[in-house]
């Protein structure tokens, strides 16, 4: 396997760009379900953000107008939510659902005369000296100013949550509305703000993949990004920190695919290198509480990845078909959120109690 025609440095500088919608829809995601809230409308929202922010940019000339105007649309359909779910008690299920039927309807509608523009260019960041710097220059300071904003957002949302008042009370609702009731918190309210902010962080993803990752608008171009950010509000364990990980995990995942597409490369070598690396970090991050369910785990990876290997030496020409490569990174959610689901009490510890239960103050 020639590896020589991939460019590592660009590969993941790619990386980091393909995880910011993830990023900030998953972050939005996160606020909301840690108030107690399952909002499955993310879909719809960020195609609203991404049409919605195109438009505006287009006409304005402005890109920042975009993300203005892509977070406001992103609020307005997640309030739109919010009433329906909080105020005129419908199913969450349900109802998301439908926002995100809805949203798709709308911003193919409102898009079909925006299909083939292209918008202004959001441009990169200019940092003195440090974007210069060799290798670490365009792998961490030649990026737009979104990219940062995203990540300082889930540093933000991580001290909100863990070292505010407000952050505590809002954890509070989604571990047991009817206490935080009790103790003369307005839940509904509290839980609007959380379903606004979750419907700004999608939209702002949205126009993201318009504005920057794309850039142009086709209709569905989400093209299911809306489910993953739920996957990775799962695979992080409602964790800010570990939304960053997950996205770029997704992230890696679609990139990679891309580029094996275009460099012909050995898919099987690919994936014993993947499955090693799983196999190694599982055992480096745990190594100080590993067991005997661990290092199974770890050994059935590892044999993975020797298997596929071996494949990869007896077969050095095989391709797989473009059509299966993409599918890679829903595979890879499915994969992920199957061996989640399977640490139950894991899951239990860190998932907010009330999460998806409707809450009447008269109940």
């Amino acid at each position: 396997m020639d590896l020589s025609s991939l460019d590592f440095v660009a590969l993941f500088a790619s990386l980091i760009v393909a995880a910011t919608p993830l990023v900030l829809a998953a972050i939005g995601e996160l606020v909301v379900e840690k108030s107690g809230v399952l909002n499955l409308g993310v879909e719809g929202m960020m195609i609203m953000g991404a049409v919605t922010g195109f438009i505006l940019a287009v006409t304005t000339g402005i890109p920042l107008l975009g993300f203005v105007g892509a977070a406001i649309a992103g609020a307005a359909l997640a309030l739109v939510f919010g009433v329906l779910t909080q105020v005129l008690l419908s199913n969450q299920v349900a109802t998301g659902l439908a926002l995100t039927l809805f949203g798709l309807g709308l911003a193919a509608l409102l898009g079909q005369s925006y299909t083939g523009i292209r918008p202004p260019q959001t441009a990169s960041l200019d940092l003195p000296v440090l974007s210069d710097l060799p290798v670490l220059g365009r792998l961490l300071f030649s990026h737009d100013w979104v990219v940062y904003f995203a990540l300082l957002l889930v540093g933000a949302v991580w001290w909100y949550l863990n070292r505010t008042r407000r952050g505590l009370i809002l954890r509070a609702v989604g571990e047991n509305h009817d206490a935080a009731h009790a103790l003369g918190y307005r839940v509904v309210a509290i839980r609007l703000g959380a379903i606004a902010f979750g419907g700004a962080c999608a939209g702002l993803g949205g126009a993201y993949l318009s504005l920057v990752r794309v850039p142009q608008w086709s209709e569905g171009m989400t093209a299911g990004i809306g489910w993953i950010a739920l996957a990775i509000v799962v695979f992080a364990s409602w964790k800010p920190s570990r939304v960053i990980l997950g996205a770029w995990l997704f992230g890696g995942v679609t990139i990679l695919q891309l580029n094996i597409q275009a460099a012909n490369l050995n898919v099987l070598a690919i994936l014993a290198l993947v499955l090693g690396v799983v196999a190694a970090g599982l055992l480096i991050f745990n190594i100080r509480r590993l067991n005997g369910h661990l290092m199974i785990r770890s050994a059935f990876i590892g044999a993975l990845g020797l298997l596929s290997w071996s494949l990869a030496l007896s077969f050095p020409d095989f391709q797989l078909d473009s059509a299966y490569l993409s599918m890679t990174p829903y595979l890879t959610t499915i994969a992920v959120l199957v061996a989640i689901s399977g640490d139950r009490t894991r899951a239990a510890l860190n998932a907010p109690a009330s999460l998806g239960r409707v809450f009447h103050a008269s109940a």
